[in-house]
């Protein structure tokens, strides 16, 4: 794999990490055994996010790898459709491209079947092989903590995360997802070395209570702060998200919506929230912006093609006042 750019790259959000082809049911509220029918879509949360920014005019592009196959071909044509810059990403000659597969229940019961045994390429990225000029000139820098639950891609994104000097905005999202870990302990010692290093968390009562040990959303918040964190954002469902920095605190209530499929939700927040940050904007208008986005896309079928553009959110955002 070789990612070093010929020339200097600037993105204003560059992703990195997990990648892959969701396989959503047509028939919703079916058992998956049943299911007769699929749509084929891009997946993957840091892919998604710099799909999300891209529909929010920004420049983006996403650090991940696929499999040298038609799937992993497919990856590449989605991206270049979305505007996203596919120039990091590369083949794993060995690994399949990931997909995965859920069964969709609405509103709350969307169950998740991934295929990335005996390992997926987008934990092969190699730390020596990353372009930190790039990573370091990027205005906002995404990364997982799925990213850490393996070797070399923990290795990798400790790299990339401390290739940061200084410039922009480096976000974590906390992403605990059990089925990529050995234990909760393991990921508490992973995510919470990667908090030290970033300036934006964002995650549930769950994925906090991973990272800091706390699941109370006010000292799980704190606890964040504590370990370096200038901006805190703890999505505490039916409660609304939380958003803390020194000196400030902000609950934006959640926006109803008849509910599809929830799984993209949070990366249309992400990459709204990456557009929010990028525009200047006070904290409550960020988490509004992004709690709009994350609405809209749990009220549709797929993820990445489902992303809103900013007039979509300005314009519930109008009539919603």
């Amino acid at each position: 794999m070789t990612v070093v750019a010929a020339n200097p790259v600037h993105v204003e959000v560059l992703t990195m990490g997990r990648v892959g082809v969701d396989v959503y049911p047509q028939q919703i509220g079916t058992p998956l055994e049943d299911v007769t029918s699929f749509g084929k879509f891009l997946g993957g949360s840091p892919t998604n996010v710099a799909v999300a920014a891209a529909r929010h005019g920004r420049s983006a592009a996403v650090i991940t790898r696929t499999g040298a196959d038609p799937f992993g071909r497919f990856i590449h044509n989605a991206l270049r459709d979305f505007g996203v810059d596919d120039r990091f990403v590369t083949e794993v000659e060995h690994l399949p491209t990931p997909v995965t597969f859920c069964e969709i229940f609405p509103p709350d019961d969307f169950p998740l079947y991934f295929y990335r045994l005996p390992t997926a390429p987008d934990l092969q990225i190699e730390a020596d092989e990353l372009d930190f000029d790039a990573i370091a000139a990027a205005d906002v820098f995404w990364v997982t903590g799925t990213g850490l639950c393996e070797e070399p891609s923990r290795s990798a994104t400790m790299a990339a995360l401390k290739a940061r000097t200084g410039h922009g905005t480096t976000i974590l999202d906390l992403d605990y997802r059990p089925m990529f870990w050995r234990s909760r302990a393991e990921a508490h010692e992973h995510i919470h070395a990667a908090v030290e290093l970033i300036d934006v968390a964002v995650g549930n009562l769950d994925e906090c209570e991973t990272a800091v040990g706390e699941r109370d959303p006010q000292r799980a918040a704190a606890a964040l702060l504590d370990a370096g964190v200038e901006l805190a954002v703890v999505k505490q469902g039916p409660a609304g998200v939380l958003g803390v920095r020194r000196g400030e605190a902000v609950v934006v209530p959640p926006v109803p919506v008849d509910v599809v499929n929830g799984l993209g939700a949070g990366d249309a927040f992400g990459g709204a929230l990456c557009h929010g940050l990028l525009a200047g904007w006070d904290i409550e208008r960020v988490l509004r912006f992004a709690n709009v986005a994350g609405s809209i896309v749990a009220g549709r079928l797929a993820c990445a093609d489902a992303m809103p553009t900013s007039a979509e959110l300005e314009s519930f955002l109008s009539e919603a006042m």
